[in-house]
């Protein structure tokens, strides 16, 4: 009998996070008139509130879950919030194909930061793989139409940089703090939840939302800001980062395909193409584990 090894079960269930992040456009057609970071807010809350009840669900102690280092802390919490809080400073001051496609450039940096990492050995293939993906959503976010950057929107860009450094810094980081426990992360979740709440007061007027609003919050809470974090936290922690970074590639890739399914984007040229490079690009970096040969238990 063969079973997967620690490492690789970790990668994959790290995956389970890009699967869901590829709803979040999606659940976001239902909201697009919700305040940012209401919403922002309001996802971190509903997924600290459900991960609570996990967790005492399962007869765990929610106050030991929290009591972590203040390291710990300070990256989680900064990495859930602070890429939010700068992606959307990016898209409001710059176009958001610009700002979406500086932005995606965290993939390709958790790749090329890993080699900082003990036990961690950058290959050609991570970084080849980590470019095709790169090009792959290039071309879904420009819809194969290119893309022009403008010095004016200078502000908006380096804002999308900094959200893209956050992200990728913090998925990187978190290996550090690998005895920390999923279950911290509703703590996470729930700082991430009050700083948004609190920039939401300071730059934004709440909007009510109607009934399918709500659900489609509640949808993402649970998913996309809810269970994504616990099972990327885990991968990160104890899988493989560079196949992981790659993987994150497919997230546009199937958001685009579920737009399509259900008539809220055309098919076209550029999403055979981007499908080509983003599943090549994550076949190639995954080639050790791939070829790994399973585990025997004897």
């Amino acid at each position: 009998m063969s079973l997967l090894a620690p490492r690789t079960r970790a990668t994959l269930i790290g995956t389970i996070a890009v699967l869901l992040w590829a709803l979040l456009a999606l659940f976001t057609t239902q909201v697009k008139s919700i305040p940012p970071f209401q919403l922002v807010s309001l996802c971190f809350a509903i997924a600290a509130i459900f991960s609570g009840l996990w967790i005492s669900r399962r007869g765990l102690s929610s106050f030991r879950a929290l009591r972590q280092p203040v390291g710990a802390w300070v990256l989680s919490v900064g990495g859930l919030f602070g890429y939010h809080f700068f992606y959307f400073v990016a898209l409001a001051n710059a176009p958001a194909v610009d700002a979406s496609l500086i932005a995606y450039l965290w993939p390709l940096f958790i790749v090329l930061l890993s080699a900082l990492l003990p036990g961690e050995r950058l290959r050609w293939f991570h970084i080849a793989g980590a470019i095709c993906g790169l090009g792959g959503a290039a071309v879904l976010v420009t819809k194969g139409q290119g893309v022009h950057f403008d010095p004016a929107f200078a502000v908006g860009y380096g804002a999308a940089l900094v959200c893209s450094v956050l992200w990728s810094g913090y998925s990187v980081l978190n290996r550090r703090y690998r005895a920390v426990p999923v279950e911290a992360v509703c703590g996470f979740c729930a700082g991430a939840a009050i700083l948004g709440f609190i920039t939401h007061g300071l730059l934004e007027t709440w909007v009510t939302p109607d009934a399918m609003q709500w659900l489609a919050i509640a949808g993402l809470g649970l998913g996309p800001v809810g269970v994504a974090f616990f099972v990327w936290d885990y991968g990160t922690k104890h899988g493989d980062i560079q196949v992981l970074g790659v993987s994150a590639y497919a997230a546009p890739l199937l958001s685009t395909l579920i737009l399509i399914a259900v008539g809220r984007a055309p098919a076209s040229p550029a999403v055979i193409w981007g499908c080509l490079l983003i599943v090549g690009g994550a076949l190639l970096a995954s080639k050790n584990m791939i070829r790994r040969r399973p585990q025997k238990v004897v």
